[in-house]
């Protein structure tokens, strides 16, 4: 069973807020976004990503007269298969709105996205922003950025201090809504008795370091507070972003 709370916060520069987060517990589903485009077209990529998520999803609960528009990956279980296809399937909707209207052109979201059965977690993410696992003690992320940084350090061995002042240390490699079609790599892991599984956006994980993260975790072990106390800190710490979080933590049923 997953107990989730999710706080996000506009930031003290940006007049719109283009995160979103979503909680569907009759699915168990928790996806956080973050958008972007010209004027609020990051915030409908990011929206429009999450709902088609959740429409798909619900939609497609069991295997019952169904077929795989993006086929099956039968190394994946079926709750990992159906994250993969429903984050495609968004891929393709954000992109063919950006397309069809000229005041979303360009528009796209990252994405991160978990769907928990039993003691199975399906994650993935597309994107900066991050799934973290604490374990009461230690902070440990799960995704990969998509970025330009990333790459580089893949390439030359160097760590991400390397490039901290790279021109191009923002730039993304993928994003939902970007091209036609997108790769997508979904992994589960088994969760244990209180693990704490924390989605967020880029304004949280790039103002405040793993480590700091951590010590709120370790010190709050309420989910409420401990959200709130981490959305301030980076808006207090680095305002220009949105910042958004969604924490769920795993207990077995009574």
């Amino acid at each position: 069973m997953l107990t989730v709370t999710s706080r996000t916060n506009p930031g003290t520069v940006r007049p719109i807020n283009e995160d979103s987060a979503m909680w569907e517990p009759d699915i168990a589903m928790i996806a956080v976004a973050d958008g972007m485009g010209g004027h609020n077209a990051g915030e409908v990529a990011s929206q429009l990503a999450l709902d088609t998520i959740r429409a798909f999803l619900k939609k497609r609960a069991t295997a019952d007269d169904f077929t795989w528009p993006f086929g099956v990956n039968p190394g994946l279980s079926f709750a990992a298969n159906r994250l993969m296809t429903s984050i495609k399937i968004a891929n393709r909707r954000v992109y063919r709105e950006s397309e069809e209207r000229t005041e979303y052109a360009g528009m796209g979201t990252t994405i991160v996205a978990a769907i928990a059965e039993g003691t199975n977690l399906a994650f993935c993410g597309v994107g900066d922003s991050r799934i973290y696992s604490f374990d009461g003690a230690e902070l440990r992320q799960l995704t990969k950025d998509d970025s330009f940084v990333v790459m580089l350090m893949k390439e030359s061995g160097l760590d991400s201090a390397a490039f901290e002042n790279h021109p191009m240390r923002h730039v993304l490699t993928s994003v939902v809504g970007a091209r036609p079609e997108l790769d997508v790599v979904v992994e589960e892991i088994d969760l244990v008795e209180g693990q704490t599984i924390m989605l967020c956006t880029d304004g949280l994980h790039g103002a405040l370091s793993d480590e700091e993260i951590a010590a709120v975790l370790r010190s709050e072990p309420n989910l409420e507070r401990a959200a709130e106390s981490l959305v301030a800190s980076a808006v207090q710490r680095d305002g220009k972003d949105n910042v958004t979080i969604a924490l769920a933590r795993h207990t077995h049923m009574p």
